[in-house]
Order: C-alpha cells, then sequence, then structure tokens
C-alpha cells in the first residue's frame, strides 16, 4: 500500500477525458461536445456514427512488460501510471528521458536513496499536481408517457451503473525542484513530498425524468426543448484515504541526512451511503443546439466503519523498505463531498461545417473547449483548442471519407500526462461508420 501511494505522488497529473477517448473526430474538435449533460442524451445525433478506435499507443505500452513487474529491475511504476492515464493513442517522447525519474522513485521505494540527491538530476516534477474526477457510466431506459403526434412526451428514466471517483493532490518543495533540475544541492534543507488522495468505488441507482417538448402539431425532427433529471442513491463498497509526506533532509554539505523519512496514513472503509442530483437541459432548433447542465449537486457519500493505520520508514539508505505498522484504530464518520461539475455548450451544424463551443467549472476548476470543422467532401479538416487543469491545448484533425458509409479520422492534440506536466504531442485515430448513408 505504501508503495503504491508512494508511487501515486511521482505519476498523479491532471486527468483529462481527451486521453481515454475513442473519437478521434471529437478529439480533433477538442472534446467539446455537450458532453456531460443528461439533455443530450436524448437528442438525435444529426449526422449519426459508430466510432471504431485504432488504439496505436497499445504499441508503447506493451512492448515491454518487465515495467510492470515489481519484481524486475526495469519495474517503472512511474510510467505504469503514465501508462494507465493516456494507453489508447500515440504519444510522440513518451519514453524520452525518463531513466532519471526511474532512478529516483525506484531508490525511494527500495529504501537506497543517494545522499547525494544530484545523481538524480533530470527528473523535474512539477511543483503542484492535481488530478481529480468522476467516471459514472449509466445502463438503463426511459418509460415514455404523455406522446404526442409532434415527438414530444413526458418520461420516467430507470438506470444503474458503477461510480468511481478519484481526487489526487501532490506537491514538490521548490527546493528539491531546484536540487533536481539544476543538479546542486541545497544544504540544511527540508524538502517535502506531499500527497493526499481519496477514492471511492460505488454503486449508483438512479431514478429521472425526461421530458420532451415541441411547438406545433406536425413533427419536428430534432427540433425541441429537451429537459433531464436523475436522482442517484450512492451505495457505497470501497473507501480509501491516503495522506503520504516525504521529508528529504540534507546536512551542511547538503547530503541526505538520517531524518529524512516517510509516512503515510491510510484509511479505509467498505460501507457508505450518499447521493447526487444531475439535471440538464437543451434546445434544438434546426441547425443550432444550446445546452447547459449541472451534474452533482450535493453529491456526497458517508462512509462509516473508517479504520486509520500508520506507516513509517524510518531511514530511506538502510536498504530495508519495510513500513513500521501502527496499530490500526477506528474512526468517526467520514464524509466526502465531491465538487459540482456546471457546463453550457453552444452547436451549429451547418450544411458544410460546425463550430462547437463549450465552458463549464468542477473537477480541475475552469475548462474550456472550443471545435470547428469544414466539409470538404473527400476531407474534413477540423481544429480546435481546450483548457483543463491550467493549461492550453491544440488540437487538429483530419477525416478521409473513404465512402458514404466509412471514414478514417486523424487526430492530432497536446497532452501533458506525465509527472513533469511537459507538452507532448499525441496521435489519435479511429474509423467512422456513418449511420443512413448509402
Amino acid at each position: 500500500m505504501c508503495v503504491a501511494a508512494l508511487t501515486f505522488v511521482a505519476a498523479s497529473r491532471p486527468a483529462s477525458a481527451q486521453n481515454w477517448s475513442f473519437d478521434a473526430r471529437m478529439i480533433a474538435l477538442g472534446n467539446a461536445a455537450g458532453s456531460g449533460n443528461l439533455a443530450y442524451d436524448m437528442i438525435d445525433h444529426q449526422r449519426p456514427y459508430t466510432v471504431i478506435p485504432l488504439p496505436f499507443g497499445l504499441v508503447q505500452i506493451l512492448k515491454d512488460f518487465d515495467i510492470y513487474n515489481p519484481d524486475s529491475p526495469k519495474f517503472d511504476p512511474i510510467r505504469v501510471v503514465e501508462y494507465a492515464a493516456s494507453p489508447i493513442h500515440y504519444i510522440i517522447g513518451r519514453d524520452s528521458g525518463k531513466s532519471s525519474q526511474t532512478l529516483f522513485v525506484s531508490d525511494l521505494r527500495n529504501a537506497h536513496l543517494s545522499s547525494d540527491l544530484s545523481r538524480y538530476q533530470g527528473f523535474v516534477p512539477a511543483p503542484d499536481l492535481l488530478a481529480e474526477g468522476l467516471a459514472k457510466p449509466l445502463w438503463g431506459g426511459t418509460i415514455k408517457f404523455d406522446k404526442s403526434r409532434n415527438g414530444g412526451y413526458q418520461g420516467l428514466y430507470i438506470g444503474a451503473g458503477p461510480y468511481l471517483s478519484l481526487t489526487n493532490h501532490s506537491t514538490f518543495d521548490a527546493q528539491l525542484v531546484n536540487v533536481l533540475s539544476t543538479g546542486v544541492n541545497a544544504a540544511n534543507a527540508v524538502m517535502p513530498i506531499t500527497n493526499a488522495d481519496t477514492g471511492q468505488v460505488a454503486l449508483a441507482g438512479v431514478v429521472g425524468y425526461r421530458g420532451r417538448f415541441v411547438a406545433g402539431t406536425a413533427s419536428a425532427g430534432r427540433d425541441g426543448l429537451y429537459l433531464a433529471a436523475n436522482f442517484d442513491y450512492l451505495r457505497g463498497f470501497a473507501y480509501e484515504n491516503d495522506a503520504l509526506v516525504v521529508n528529504l533532509a540534507t546536512n551542511a554539505a547538503g547530503l541526505v541526512s538520517p531524518a529524512s523519512t516517510i509516512a503515510v496514513v491510510h484509511q479505509d472503509g467498505d460501507k457508505g451511503t450518499g447521493y447526487a442530483i444531475d439535471v440538464g437541459a437543451g434546445i434544438v432548433a434546426a441547425g443550432l443546439e444550446i445546452g447547459v447542465a449541472a451534474n452533482g449537486i450535493a453529491n456526497h457519500i458517508v462512509w462509516t466503519d473508517v479504520t486509520q493505520t500508520a506507516y513509517v520508514l524510518g531511514n530511506l539508505q538502510s536498504g530495508n523498505s519495510n513500513f513500521l505498522q501502527s496499530l490500526t484504530a477506528p474512526l468517526p464518520d467520514v464524509r466526502v463531498e465531491l465538487p459540482v461539475d456546471i457546463r453550457a455548450n453552444v452547436t451549429y451544424n451547418g450544411e458544410y461545417w460546425t463550430g462547437i463551443v463549450e465552458g463549464g467549472h468542477g473537477f480541475g476548476g475552469a475548462s474550456f473547449r472550443a471545435g470547428y470543422e469544414q466539409r470538404l467532401g473527400a476531407i474534413d479538416t477540423r481544429a480546435g483548442i481546450r483548457y483543463t487543469f491550467g493549461l492550453w491545448n491544440p488540437t487538429f484533425g483530419v477525416g478521409f471519407n473513404l465512402g458514404r458509409k466509412v471514414s478514417l479520422d486523424v487526430a492530432l492534440f497536446g497532452t501533458a500526462t506525465n509527472v513533469e506536466r511537459k507538452r507532448q504531442t499525441a496521435v489519435a485515430a479511429s474509423i467512422r461508420i456513418n449511420h443512413g448513408a448509402k
């Protein structure tokens, strides 16, 4: 457990759904598509299609299985977590310059830390790293009633699905970052690495409302006002919270002193209950689509029967990597709350072009996405931009229409799924099967 927590300190980063998206077309558009709005799940796509991903990133993450084996000298926990953060797409220069960071974490994990920290020069982590998010896929359906001839209806939605949340915040002392960057040791310094992470696993049982309102009596195609709301009852099965501190202390000569330690406080529980409310609305008028949503209103789980255990590694240079464990103690109930995710988007679908803008605030703070697509017959060109977790990243893409039914989409996008928060270029590709085309 302590090794896993230490590894996560080194590998935590801003999370982005872009790095897990299968659709290269939407990636090229900045991944701005009304995602996260319940009402948008009710709206028929103007150009519906099915995506078949081409996961070239697997070539990188599966080329050497020894890095996943803790018993192998090639074991690299940093790259394991970085690969998990973006496994699908090919990242240019993904593994360049990794030797120093691998050595640093490996030496900490095995209590073989060098007294001379300049040995690890070249591993330059970002001083402040935040990773948080919520995965909540649902399976269910809508029972429609009060249906009208023009396509309007009221409905009761019933569904269920897993609920997985993670919040992780890590910091590296500025003096330590400077030592690793310049190779110049700091004398009489205390340079902490801190990590606080909370994970939850639950099952969501959902009851919701769905409604479509259409003006007039004739069928309006896609046009109309769409309203949706969900009430999620959450039954928690696993809760873990880790607070980790690595204190790297140096003496007058700038060398690591015996006062350097690793301490971890671990909490866990397996019984929790809570709830959350999601609401969304969308308006479609010809080619114009406008949506607003608020997800996770009053989102919380109260965990009972939580216990706490402390672990300490008092010598980082002894070669003995066994942590001293305290007695496990019970804790009062723990309430975990997640931020409300608010977003709004505007999309316009012209005959030969599409433009999308989306903004919001929630996990990771403020976010912004925008994209433009120009359809030129055999080729579609795309460009976009996204701002998430304090970083701007551009996106570009091309769609090759190999026929009316089949297209190949390729996207280039900026990503920073690494401990340095260094911007890299990733390549995404997917096959698009166009529905309704003849």
